[in-house]
């Protein structure tokens, strides 16, 4: 990555006070070591296409606080590694929902006072992403981000490129051409037939189990390939309903709900049938949260555990250990199936 990238030369703060902050950042975030040599005052000029003097001025001012010491002839070395810097965080996320302010809030309470996070959506859209990333490229020492594109995922690969790579963090979502990078993802083709194979029993009760997979909103379509494969392996009568309507709620059949204005609508035609979930009808949705364990006696999820993934990602900043790991994908039962 071309690291000139990382200066704003719009930004109302002095170039070399941009140098300063992307140092500190750079130690904070171990790229250099303490006792380690940083590029020489020549090499980080070239690098940024900034003046010898805007960078000299930025050593010189880091060698004043302690940060940086310097041997004549063999160039400067880190120091301090404690820079008492507080870590900004940037949240990048597709759009809001429930499950996203799980993320949020778990992600804050577990880096405390460590950092602070500031969120961004990009609604899905690849050009207010790369807006948000050229924008904020050079403003934070990490960033978190839940990569779900409509279409072009290379573009968005080359984006995210953009970043220095030790602080890029994603959630959610494993992008293969992104393997080397840390994630704490869900797995949707295998996660579905799991939880689902969790409550084989009761979903044979019905008659039939529909998918409820809304074509005119961004859900991963692996979703709908481990449906399939989950009711073919478990010879289950089984559709796909693209665009939910009254028409489709039928008695006696089980309904797997991926949206939660689906299941709400899903919830009303009952009430005016006045039948019952868990008897009547069967449902499942997704993504558990409170509303869900209260609402109608209860309704049964198959749901990772968001609060996890946030805290899974804010230890992996707080102890710089980074890696990759599969979120645990878990079958509730309550009434409602």
């Amino acid at each position: 990555m071309n690291r000139y990238l990382r200066i704003n030369h719009d930004s109302e703060i002095p170039k070399y006070k941009q140098v300063v902050n992307i140092i500190i950042s750079d130690i904070e975030s171990g790229i250099f070591k303490k006792g380690q040599r940083v590029p020489s005052i020549n090499e980080t000029s070239e690098d940024l296409l900034l003046s010898r003097d805007t960078v000299e001025k930025a050593y010189v001012f880091l060698k004043k606080k302690g940060i940086l010491s310097s041997v004549r002839g063999k160039g400067y070395y880190v120091n301090q590694v404690s820079v008492f810097k507080k870590l900004k965080v940037a949240l990048i996320l597709n759009k809001l929902s429930n499950y996203k302010r799980s993320i949020y809030y778990s992600l804050i309470e577990t880096l405390g006072t460590k950092a602070s996070v500031d969120v961004f959506i990009y609604n899905y859209d690849l050009s207010q992403f790369e807006d948000i990333i050229n924008d904020q490229i050079s403003s934070y020492d990490y960033f978190i981000i839940l990569p779900h594109f409509k279409s072009d995922n290379q573009q968005a690969v080359n984006i995210i490129k953009k970043i220095q790579k030790e602080k890029v963090l994603l959630i959610d979502r494993n992008i293969e051409s992104l393997k080397e990078y840390p994630v704490v993802y869900q797995e949707y083709e295998k996660d579905i037939q799991s939880a689902l194979g969790n409550g084989i029993d009761l979903i044979r009760k019905y008659k039939k189990i529909n998918l409820v997979f809304p074509s005119n909103q961004y859900y991963s379509r692996y979703i709908v390939r481990g449906f399939q494969i989950f009711c073919q392996v478990n010879d289950l009568p089984f559709s796909i309903i693209e665009e939910f309507s009254d028409n489709n709620v039928k008695k006696d059949e089980a309904f797997v709900l991926v949206s939660d204005e689906d299941l709400y609508q899903f919830i009303k035609v009952c009430k005016s049938n006045d039948w019952k979930l868990g008897r009547d009808v069967g449902v499942v949705a997704y993504n558990d949260n409170s509303v869900k364990e209260i609402l109608e006696d209860g309704i049964t999820t198959i749901s990772t555990n968001h609060d996890e993934m946030g805290r899974i990602a804010a230890e992996m900043i707080v102890n710089k250990n980074f890696y990759r790991i599969k979120s645990p994908f878990t079958f509730i039962k309550r009434n409602s199936l």
